[in-house]
């Protein structure tokens, strides 16, 4: 791929010819997502009383989970692991009606991962980073290179494979897509300090006082909950967190515990 020419705001890159085209392929092929969508969410109130958050009718025929199932396939990310738990029936109908058309010959799938008690019998999925711990033996199947997890009760429009080659271009062990909010904002998120290469140096949830863009200090990178993992250093930092006393959540244990240790980790800016 060409790299001669920086990419604006250092996170960012434009498909430039057909090589760039050729390269983020390879790399969405060699990736599998893992869709988080066993939550019930608390803000929609009464719509989540017999389903799950993602499984909430959106636009007619289609459900919340729908946003991130298209994001994928749409990137050319065609093996898919939705994880879910609270009140699933409706969503699991809704993938098998809907979203059965990809091919499993050329292992093209989305994959329904129900908390089954698979490390602990007496636990179900005790938070994002478990819910994927829980299913490791899944990803082994495969051997992908990068695994990507997102959220599955999110609304928004994103090509993964953009964000893949930046991540891949960074030679990064993890990369968290962010938005830039103003700093008054950033007190409800998960909000990352970087520095001028766009190297994360710190990670804090929900802060009074959010660190700054460098330069800019009416400005704050908040996380999407979107991260790109390689897989070794993913598989090797849920092993570390299922044998901690921690919350097993990405945004509160895994990227704090990443940027702490030193593991080169992104800011990837979503615009």
């Amino acid at each position: 791929m060409s790299n001669n020419a920086p990419c604006p705001k250092q996170a960012y890159c434009e498909i430039r010819d057909q090589t760039d085209m050729r390269y983020i392929s390879q790399l969405t092929r060699s990736t599998f997502a893992i869709i988080l969508a066993g939550g019930r969410g608390s803000r929609l109130k009464q719509l989540t009383d017999y389903r799950s958050k993602p499984a909430v009718p959106f636009a007619g025929k289609f459900r919340i989970l729908d946003f991130a199932l298209s994001n994928c396939v749409n990137s050319g990310i065609r093996k898919i692991g939705v994880a879910t738990q609270y009140k699933a029936h409706s969503l699991i109908r809704h993938i098998q009606r809907g979203w059965s058309f990809l091919d499993g010959r050329f292992e093209e799938f989305v994959q329904l991962l129900p908390a089954q008690q698979q490390i602990d019998e007496t636990q179900w999925y005790q938070g994002t980073a478990d819910a994927v711990f829980q299913n490791m033996h899944f990803l082994k199947r495969y051997g992908p290179e990068h695994v990507l997890i997102i959220a599955g009760d999110h609304i928004y429009k994103m090509d993964y494979g953009r964000m893949l080659a930046f991540h891949a271009n960074h030679q990064a062990d993890m990369s968290v897509a962010c938005l830039d909010v103003p700093i008054d904002e950033a007190r409800d998120f998960g909000v990352m300090g970087v520095d001028d290469t766009g190297r994360v140096v710190d990670f804090v949830e929900k802060p009074q006082n959010p660190p700054h863009i460098p330069g800019q200090p009416d400005r704050a990178l908040a996380s999407m909950g979107v991260y790109i993992f390689d897989t070794e250093v993913l598989t090797s930092a849920l092993r570390h967190d299922a044998e901690s006393d921690s919350t097993h959540d990405f945004g509160r244990d895994i990227v704090p515990r990443l940027v702490g240790s030193g593991e080169r980790v992104f800011a990837y800016l979503f615009w």
